[in-house]
């Protein structure tokens, strides 16, 4: 009796001490995502850097991309002109949708210092994706949860091309060559605890293009070229949001622009209709608290909000009345 025992404890003691699978870079963890069965599973990172050189690419259902928290940390290499992640297809028209993806408890390290263009590839599939931190792309369903981007060539996340009942929680994103977050082309999604902060030649949050039905909560935005930039985005929610230090506005809102029959104009149909923004601090600006461009945009909120010291005042609006505003405090 005693010798089984003892035997379990041993065999218990040989496997506790086993040590965790090694990953020397990225391709180790693309190998290990596709050697997933059929239907996902779960891939987990130790703490240490990982030296990825051609994105790690999630793009079956169920796949799970976890690390130790944020010292485990996905870094691209010198000179690789590349995105990170992607959660998604590589192909410029997706043809398929990726459903039930989670990439979370991780840093990525984008060393846009060492690395020379802002897009992927020159020409063919991947030509339309940026060297962002994580891009998201015509996906389901999908988790990016407890991530840090920093330092990326692009953007730190930018979801796009279709993106359905994303779930992106407790984001940081900063010291990026241009936005924080963005998001394209995304319908009945959550961002909730967002810090995206000194990216000085974008926008802590873009939103540029069929960004519709969404809900943003819990964000600080600071010392950021814009806090928000939203063109084409309909009746989304935005709740508890601190914008802070913007190089311009703290929210600039448009219709967007482009050619036509008699010039370049404004394109109907890309206006900002029916946002509603409650709890917004707007402060600290050098530009307006909230800037509406176009006389377009209509039938926005904006409710129990506080704008602070910005230097071309508190609203900017193409015309008066555009913004509809109860409780405000104005300084």
């Amino acid at each position: 009796m005693i010798g089984i025992l003892g035997a379990l404890i041993c065999g218990a003691a040989m496997a506790a001490e086993e040590p965790a699978k090694k990953f020397s870079n990225g391709a180790d963890v693309q190998a290990a995502l596709d050697a997933l069965p059929e239907g996902g599973g779960e891939v987990v990172l130790p703490p240490g850097v990982i030296t990825v050189m051609n994105p790690i690419v999630m793009n079956r259902d169920g796949e799970v991309l976890r690390g130790s928290g944020v010292a485990t940390i996905l870094r691209l290499a010198n000179r690789m002109n590349a995105p990170v992640v992607i959660l998604g297809t590589i192909k410029n028209k997706p043809t398929q949708t990726v459903a039930n993806l989670r990439l979370a408890d991780l840093s990525i390290d984008g060393n846009r210092e060492n690395q020379k263009a802002e897009k992927w590839q020159i020409a063919g599939e991947g030509s339309e994706i940026r060297n962002n931190g994580v891009t998201v792309r015509g996906v389901r369903d999908c988790v990016v949860e407890r991530v840090t981007a920093y330092s990326c060539r692009s953007g730190g996340l930018v979801a796009e091309k279709g993106v359905q009942r994303l779930t992106v929680d407790k984001f940081t994103s900063y010291g990026n060559e241009f936005d924080g977050l963005a998001s394209y082309k995304t319908t009945d999604s959550s961002f909730s605890h967002i810090h995206c902060y000194d990216n000085p030649k974008g926008a802590g949050i873009s939103l540029d293009l069929a960004f519709n039905g969404n809900a943003i909560s819990d964000a600080v935005l600071t010392e950021n070229d814009i806090g928000i930039f939203m063109r084409e985005s309909c009746r989304n929610v935005m709740q508890g949001i601190v914008i802070r230090g913007s190089l311009h506005d703290g929210i600039f809102m448009a219709q967007a622009t482009g050619p036509s029959a008699k010039g370049w104009g404004l394109i109907p149909g890309t206006e900002c209709i029916d946002n509603l923004f409650s709890g917004l601090v707007s402060m600290d600006n050098g530009g307006a608290a909230f800037h509406v461009a176009d006389l377009a945009c209509t039938n926005n909120i904006v409710s129990g909000a506080k704008f602070l010291n910005n230097k071309k005042g508190g609203f900017a609006e193409a015309a008066p009345g555009l913004v509809r505003r109860f409780g405000m405090i104005e300084q």
